[in-house]
């Protein structure tokens, strides 16, 4: 047998055999879990707070070393 067959073969019987872990419920989408959301956008708040805290301490160090300031 050659290997592209074993490879056909292997991606046929691991498709028939397996399951997803992951679906067991859909979810429901007119009832938000509204603690993730939260949880979602305020960390996502919190790294881009983060990312113009960071943006704006490199400017003024580069303005410092540059003789700009």
């Amino acid at each position: 047998m050659t290997p592209y067959r074993l490879l056909l073969r292997a991606a046929s019987v691991s498709k028939i055999g397996s399951r997803s872990v992951f679906t067991a419920a859909k979810p429901d989408h007119t009832n938000p879990n509204w603690l993730r959301v939260g949880l979602a956008f305020g960390t996502s708040a919190f790294l881009w707070g983060l990312l113009f805290k960071q943006h704006s301490t490199d400017v003024h160090e580069y303005k410092v070393r540059n003789g700009l300031e």
